[in-house]
């Protein structure tokens, strides 16, 4: 887990980040074998984000000659699923999940390492592909997981409607005056960080992502209060697309949302508000397939979404910010703007990055999700 101060130093390129990149300008550094390749790579990632086949698939293709066929997907769970299939099937090279996911799909002995030699390396922001996020990339002395970009979660508001204390806080999403639309198993987190942060909890909520005695203990306290107030749902999500609705068709004046959320809706009257306890924080990247048939490609693949052309046209379609050293020079400055507004010093120093998540704390993690949603 980052630690904040860690967090803070990112604030030189988060300041930076920014969506809505028109063109990806300079050229990528590209190997002479992937320039001569008219091959392809099949990749399975995020649904919700068209400026990924738009703009980064074409300015990929126009650099190294490969195309790719993309597969859009919701959620983690369902391209989990996918994998498992793909794995007999094939069909899949490459795989988009977040940091604090891969090491289950990994134990499920659905991928295969990278080979450093064949990145670039040196191409990521301090902090994202090295120091404890880089330890966290690997299994023993094998590097599997590249990142691609990284956000936050936190709350949506209608400016006009939504009730928020001062400061503003996760235990808003609870307040029977809001109308919310959430995801699951953000909530029972939140839920259980806003007790943990108010004292009301036997002991500390990151307990139980490494003991799962502990989780159960917290979680079940966390599962009971968040029912008491679940009259007050109007949406779940789980994936973008699902979240916009839960504002723009049935009325939520608040949420727990990823930032590309916030900044969709941001001309609509909402703001992205940072609560008290800290936003979530998210780091998302590359896995490969054990059975990735395109294996060159692959390594191509990441390789150029570090670069800075790169790194800029992914974090703008997804609103998010880049890992790419230069990235920032190439986007607009209505997201700088957008996030300078929620992430002062001391929210970036709140951040709370998702902790490691193993197999089976993320299968009894959707049971809980799945009696909150039934209960």
């Amino acid at each position: 887990m980052t630690t904040p101060s860690k967090a803070l130093n990112r604030r030189r390129f988060l300041q930076t980040s920014a969506a809505g990149v028109g063109i990806l300008a300079a050229p990528a550094i590209i190997s002479s074998k992937a320039l001569a390749s008219s091959g392809e790579i099949n990749f399975t990632g995020w649904a919700g984000y068209p400026a990924l086949a738009e703009k980064v698939f074409p300015a990929f293709t126009a650099a190294t000659g490969i195309k790719v066929n993309f597969t859009e997907l919701p959620d983690q769970d369902a391209m989990f699923a996918q994998a498992k299939v793909a794995l007999e099937a094939g069909g899949i090279d490459v795989i988009e999940p977040t940091i604090d996911r891969w090491g289950g799909w990994n134990s499920n002995g659905l991928l295969a390492p990278w080979d450093a030699a064949k990145l670039a390396m040196d191409n990521y922001l301090p902090g994202l592909a090295d120091g404890s996020a880089g330890d966290r990339s690997r299994a023993g002395d094998q590097l599997f997981y590249v990142p691609s970009n990284w956000g936050t979660e936190a709350l949506v508001a209608n400016t006009a409607a939504a009730k928020l204390a001062t400061p503003p806080s996760l235990g808003d999403l609870f307040n029977p005056e809001n109308q919310v639309v959430l995801r699951p198993h953000s909530t029972l987190a939140a839920m259980g960080r806003w007790l943990d942060a108010t004292g009301k909890l036997p002991r500390p909520w990151m307990d139980g992502y490494t003991d799962m005695a502990a989780m159960v203990e917290l979680w079940d306290i966390a599962l009971a209060e968040a029912v008491k107030a679940k009259g007050n749902v109007v949406q779940w999500w789980s994936g973008e697309n699902e979240a916009n609705a839960g504002f723009v068709a049935n009325g939520a004046t608040l949420g727990l949302c990823w930032d590309s959320t916030g900044f969709n809706l941001r001309n609509d009257g909402y703001a992205y508000v940072a609560p008290a306890e800290g936003a979530f924080a998210w780091h998302q990247g590359f896995v490969m397939m054990k059975n990735a048939v395109n294996v060159d490609q692959a390594h191509e693949f990441a390789k150029f979404v570090s670069t800075p052309e790169g790194a800029a046209g992914w974090a703008s379609a997804f609103s998010s910010n880049p890992v790419g050293k230069g990235a920032s020079d190439l986007m607009s400055p209505e997201v700088s703007a957008y996030y300078s507004g929620t992430f002062n010093d001391d929210a970036l120093a709140k951040l709370w990055w998702w902790p490691e998540q193993t197999a089976e704390f993320i299968a009894k993690r959707g049971e809980y999700a799945d009696k909150y949603k039934a209960a």
